[in-house]
């Protein structure tokens, strides 16, 4: 499965390659492009009345011609709208000529219900908000509910951001080429593009790994080989410990949640670290996880030197203030230690936010050439508490405000949401796009972050561990649906778990 995720600047030198290396010139990637639209109005809307196309002046405009003419060879009744011609000697006005359809002028276009209509107006390259003629053809198809098949990406989609430009059509199919863009992934251009279809018009895999792609779909391919599955000879410390900070006697809950995720995900051994006025409350609860006093960053060290710990946790319920900071701080002071190494830590919730004041002597830590890998897991509220002028400049997407966090923390960001994103401070970032509803309640952040930190105690590299936490924490709240709580994601997990376990030994064998 294709996992590459191209931006329209992309997309366009992958045209360019395809063409200068043949065997398809432009027209020929136009008829592939066309051809599969019209497949698939003519598998989906067999009975339609009218099929309306409409045109723009660019090469988007050169498919729905493409699509105009098949369709009308097949006997359908089709009407075609222009947004203006195509450039002299383009492929687009080689497209129209060959196209037998008159157009009409997109400034009258007029549809009944029971039609469908083919969006092929500006696709993916759109930079500029819907006006004119074109948004007011949004309005008619908006308000006769007509089922749209869209080019590319829905007219009004920004392919580079997921926005909304204005206004957009709402595909109930988007037929786009080679490899997805990010508007297919990011929100809200995701929910506009109904089923996505992804056509091979003849831009092979060569062509696009010589553009040296550095944004992918999360999907599995991006980290199955590197899943963790346990040797035959393995024993609970080969396996990773995780050491998880718990909060004070009325703030347990959060670090307990990610303690057992941390188990399911397979870390061999794994330890709440509580401050002494909550040891009661956290014995209460805990079995299989074990329990230990820590008030001071002497306390953090004696456990580090005593049990070597691989990955931490530090955040959920923890508390914003001093504490945190020096706790966050010493633990990534002992990647310089060639024993007792910390390999990564986890930084959620509180532990984000009692650095907002002083985000760059986090940042300088986790910069340090042999410093535990960091991630950063921030919703948008605490990404804005690190990134203010991030997240406030209103010209980047969520993917490049990621991407940005990144390189400047020297971290991992996983910034979540319904498209959460993963990004590397490399450039390396990935988009999710199995996000889950059911995964909007209290304590299912502490839960990925457990899974995460599992990932990591078991040797998992940091982008590839936190990119298969967001996959599995999402396809696990799907899975389970309505009714899901906190508590029940841990459990729900195990199935995954099995299956990708099953996959990666297929993979490697």
């Amino acid at each position: 499965m294709s996992n590459e995720v191209l931006s329209p600047a992309e997309m366009n030198e992958a045209d360019r390659l395809t063409i200068s290396a043949g065997p398809f010139d432009g027209i020929g990637l136009m008829r592939n492009a066309g051809g599969a639209v019209a497949a698939v109005v003519l598998a989906h809307f067999p009975a339609a009345r009218r099929v309306h196309v409409l045109c723009g002046p660019g090469n988007n405009g050169g498919d729905g011609y493409v699509v105009a003419r098949i369709l009308r060879d097949s006997a359908v009744n089709v009407l075609l709208w222009a947004s203006g011609s195509p450039k002299a000697g383009s492929d687009a006005a080689l497209a129209a000529s060959e196209c037998p359809v008159r157009p009409r002028p997109l400034s009258e276009f007029a549809a009944d219900k029971g039609s469908i209509l083919v969006d092929a107006l500006y696709g993916a390259g759109l930079s500029k908000p819907l006006s004119g003629d074109a948004a007011r053809a949004v309005e008619v198809a908006t308000e006769l509910n007509l089922p749209v098949v869209a080019v590319d990406l829905p007219s009004g989609v920004s392919g580079e951001s997921g926005r909304i430009l204005g206004q957009a059509f709402r595909a109930q199919f988007t037929v786009t080429f080679a490899r997805k863009k990010p508007g297919h992934l990011l929100l809200p251009g995701r929910e506009m593009c109904g089923e996505l279809v992804l056509a091979d018009i003849g831009i092979s895999d060569d062509i696009v790994a010589q553009l040296e792609p550095l944004t992918f779909e999360n999907i599995s391919p991006i980290w199955l080989e590197n899943f963790p599955v346990p040797a035959v000879d393995a024993h609970k410390y080969r396996r990773g410990h995780v050491g998880v900070f718990s909060g004070g006697p009325s703030a347990t809950g959060a670090a307990r949640l990610s303690a057992l995720a941390a188990a399911r995900s397979g870390a061999g051994a794994v330890t709440v670290l509580s401050p002494a006025n909550a040891v009661q409350v956290n014995a209460a609860h805990l079995t299989s996880i074990m329990l230990k006093k820590a008030d001071s960053i002497a306390d953090v060290q004696e456990f580090i030197d005593g049990r070597r710990p691989s990955a931490f946790v530090l955040g959920p319920g923890f508390g914003v203030g001093e504490k945190t900071r020096d706790f966050a701080l010493g633990v990534l002071a002992n990647g310089e230690r060639q024993d007792g190494r910390v390999d990564g830590l986890v930084l959620d919730a509180d532990g984000i936010s009692s650095f907002r004041d002083a985000p760059e002597v986090l940042f300088e830590a986790a910069r340090r050439p042999i410093a535990p890998a960091l991630v950063l897991t921030p919703h948008e509220g605490e990404f804005a508490r690190l990134f203010a002028d991030i997240a406030g400049d209103k010209s980047l997407s969520k993917l490049a405000k990621a991407r940005a966090a990144a390189a400047r923390a020297g971290a991992i960001v996983v910034y979540k949401g319904a498209d959460t994103v993963i990004a590397a401070p490399d450039g390396r970032a990935a988009i999710n796009g199995n996000g889950a509803p059911w995964l909007a309640t209290a304590g299912s952040g502490d839960v990925l972050s457990g899974v995460i930190a599992g990932f990591l105690a078991q040797g998992m590299p940091a982008f590839e561990a936190a990119c298969a936490a967001v996959w599995i924490h999402a396809e696990a709240g799907s899975r389970f649906g309505p009714g899901l709580i906190a508590e029940d994601l841990p459990l729900a997990l195990v199935p995954l778990l099995l299956e990708l376990a099953e996959n990666r030994n297929e993979v490697t064998a």
